[in-house]
């Protein structure tokens, strides 16, 4: 059976435009989370968010192509670029067509069509640009990815909510595994930080509403009260081991696999028996040969909101039973807040750091709850031996992706 490894990684997050950036804060417990200027937030209550600051799409590629499309796209290709130069794979005409392209986003480049929308009673359907669609199309992450690296195998743009970012990584996988590539840059990308949107999420009931930014993101906290909206991007190289080696290339970890599911209950609310999450982990544990024991580390989906974080306790403690003491528990969205499309694949690089050095980046605003019975690694970083690492993402419409991940040797 084929083995699959991660062999490059790429980032931008609000702590962070490298990969080593954001693990160091990470580890730092650095906080992404302030007022937002993304938009005039006017007298919501909802004041803070987590944006991604000092990025320069044109450092990635040619400034009219970045007139001409998103800013989720300019990241794709961003963090893209940056796995391929840590992986040190070259894209050319001799294999061009055995490396792929997947990422995932939620909502593509939906900003483009609001700003025309809102545009379009006042200037007239003349001045709208022709590249609205390619523009505004969620598959112009991966087709743009595809077009500045090369990469003409398998291209496909996963849209799951917030799962997509561990969608992508999951398809790769089998992608890989039915050899239709040697190669394939997985990840996810988000940058949705505008009015109308942000007031949806509100209207909700998802975001936080505390003024703080230390306290907007609380995963697993007793006094949490939802998310701060993030954006950003992440990128991972995937290889098969037999072409890794052939190039002599780094071994971050290896990809075990991984399996989703649906909990068929509602558009935005999870099913509160956790019965999808808690099925898509125990599926990923039987498709990957992986005892419940064998698990060291969860990065949680851990958003925040007083409904998901119960809900996926409950499913993690459906899944390991009396190893939930012995199992380390983390979010990261306490400090980069929730990126959507992007937050499985943030969380998938963060995995892959903790495997290869044993530091657990920590909880941070974490106040324990009596009701979530969780080893939940609050505040402070934990080092501690770690094997294998699980990634969960959990998204709107009820869609779960969990991945898991093996430190090279282990």
């Amino acid at each position: 059976m084929k083995r699959i490894v991660v062999t490059g990684l790429g980032a931008l997050t609000p702590i962070g435009n490298t990969v080593e950036e954001y693990w160091d804060s990470l580890l730092a417990g650095r906080n992404g989370a302030a007022p937002t200027d993304a938009f005039d937030p006017q007298d919501m209550p909802f004041q803070v968010a987590c944006q991604v600051h000092g990025f320069d799409p044109t450092a990635y590629m040619h400034r009219k192509t970045v007139r001409r499309t998103a800013r989720p796209t300019h990241m794709a290709v961003a963090t893209s670029k940056m796995a391929l130069e840590d992986s040190g794979l070259e894209i050319h005409d001799g294999n061009r067509d055995r490396v792929g392209v997947l990422v995932g986003t939620g909502a593509g480049g939906i900003v483009e069509v609001i700003k025309a929308g809102t545009q379009l009673p006042t200037v007239g359907w003349k001045r709208v640009t022709p590249m609205l669609v390619p523009t505004s199309m969620s598959n112009a992450v991966s087709c743009l990815v595809s077009i500045e690296t090369g990469a003409s195998g398998p291209v496909v743009t996963s849209t799951a909510a917030c799962a997509s970012g561990s969608y992508a990584v999951l398809e790769a996988f089998h992608i890989l595994m039915r050899d239709e590539a040697d190669a394939v840059i997985a990840g996810g990308t988000e940058a949705a930080l505008e009015l109308s949107i942000v007031s949806s999420f509100g209207r909700m009931g998802t975001l936080s509403q505390d003024t703080d930014p230390a306290q907007a993101s609380k995963p697993f906290s007793v006094d949490r009260d939802g998310f701060a909206p993030s954006e950003g991007s992440a990128s991972m190289i995937l290889e098969t081991a037999e072409h890794a080696e052939r190039r002599g290339a780094k071994v971050y970890a290896e990809l075990l696999g991984g399996y989703l599911t649906s909990d068929a209950y509602h558009l935005t609310a999870p099913d509160p028996d956790g019965r999808g999450a808690a099925r898509a982990m125990h599926e990923t544990l039987r498709v990957t040969g992986l005892d419940r024991t064998d698990i060291d580390v969860v990065f949680a989906h851990g958003t925040g909101t007083v409904l998901n974080d119960r809900t996926e306790a409950r499913a993690l403690n459906a899944v390991f039973g009396d190893h939930i003491p012995d199992l380390h528990v983390t979010s990261v969205k306490s400090m980069i807040g929730h990126s959507l499309g992007a937050a499985g694949a943030h969380s998938a690089v963060a995995a892959v750091k903790c495997l290869e050095t044993g530091d657990i980046p920590p909880t941070i605003s974490y106040t324990p709850d009596p009701e979530i019975d969780l080893n939940v690694v609050g505040n402070e970083p934990r080092h501690a031996a770690v094997d294998v690492a699980f990634v969960n993402a959990f998204g709107f419409g009820g869609q779960n992706a969990v991945v898991a991940f093996r430190r090279p040797g282990a």
